[in-house]
């Protein structure tokens, strides 16, 4: 059974969509158990309203809160029975195999390297989120955790990415791309630059080249490489266009009693085609690089979210997703990439 402790007390929506998709996950599988970590009394009174069984729920008192505006490194350090870094001892100390939190952004990527730690070789834990497109999805790797990479950092992201798309997805020989403002090799910015020509002498990466913005959502690549600062442009630029889009629709197809009709007739088809474009299915973003696993969910996340960021830590244990990150970071090719540490 794999253990995942789940900050209760995190989150736009917490208590009461958090325990109610640590709940779903339960009731769905049979071989989670939860340790809610937060207020028990708030922890229990919300419990009281669902069926489950028992023995796959646990509480663990956290009597603090990190709140998303509060300095990340001084809530770390001051708020030790917060349920965030309760919850990140128990993944440090083996009482759980991962934390899924939809808290403070800061507090999980300061906790997860402090607290956790990295993985031996790994530079930079880079947050990689699954992105929905028109084939599939993609990984998007790193979107909110390293805003000033490096190189170095970059060719790390691209090996445990395409670790991550075919031992968790399985794609084989998952495509790897950079994120460019073209496909020609001289474009982009000084980053880009420097960490292409890297890329292409990866032996162990099926590196394709540059990705445009525009060539993402129709599944272009299945590991997008960039910093966290191009990345989280991306994220948060999909996730707005893909809901003003449905506002769109939705407005134009009530805008007349024809249209209303049509509406009828087309919404079993338009719901399956919108349902692969839901983010939520895919669960929450991996940090990865770290010597334990930790699963940063959307501040907004509704119970679905979290009862798949629960169920996926299931493959990322099952597949020792770790050792195959230590493995491949080991791999010496005919290069030496250069850290400018």
């Amino acid at each position: 059974m794999i253990t995942v402790a789940v900050d209760a007390m995190g989150g736009d929506h917490a208590p009461d969509e958090i325990i109610k998709g640590a709940v779903e996950a339960v009731n769905e599988r049979k071989d989670i158990k939860v340790l809610l970590t937060g207020k028990k009394e708030q922890i229990e009174a919300e419990l009281k309203k669902y069926s489950f069984a028992a023995d796959q729920i646990g509480i663990v008192n956290a009597a603090e809160v990190i709140e998303t505006g509060e300095p990340p490194v001084n809530a770390i350090r001051k708020k030790k029975d917060s349920s965030i870094v309760v919850g990140m001892n128990l993944v440090k100390n083996g009482g759980a195999d991962g934390f899924v939190s939809a808290g403070s952004s800061g507090a999980i990527l300061v906790g997860g390297q402090v607290i956790v730690g990295r993985l031996k070789g790994v530079e930079r834990p880079p947050l990689a989120p699954l992105i929905p497109t028109e084939k599939g999805v993609s990984l998007l790797i790193d979107c909110g955790a390293n805003v000033d990479a490096r190189p170095s950092h970059l060719v790390q992201f691209a090996r445990m990415g395409s670790v991550y798309m075919e031992r968790v997805m399985g794609i084989q020989n998952p495509r790897v791309a950079i994120v460019n403002i073209g496909a020609e090799e001289e474009k982009g910015n000084a980053l880009v630059k420097e960490t292409f020509p890297l890329l292409k002498e990866c032996r162990d990466l099926n590196f394709i080249g540059s990705i445009e913005a525009r060539e993402i959502p129709h599944g272009g690549a299945d590991v997008i490489v960039c910093e966290a600062f191009v990345g989280n442009v991306i994220l948060k630029l999909y996730e707005g266009v893909g809901a003003t889009m449905l506002s769109v629709v939705k407005k134009g197809l009530m805008s007349s009693v024809r249209s209303k009709i049509g509406a009828v007739l087309i919404k079993p088809a338009l719901k399956a085609a919108m349902k692969g474009f839901d983010a939520s299915q895919y669960g929450g973003a991996p940090l990865l690089g770290l010597k334990g696993l930790v699963v940063k969910t959307h501040g907004s996340a509704k119970a679905i979210e979290v009862k798949h960021s629960i169920i996926q830590c299931i493959s990322f244990k099952e597949q020792a997703i770790n050792d195959k990150i230590i493995e491949c970071l080991a791999v010496k090719e005919n290069i030496t990439i250069e850290s400018d540490k």
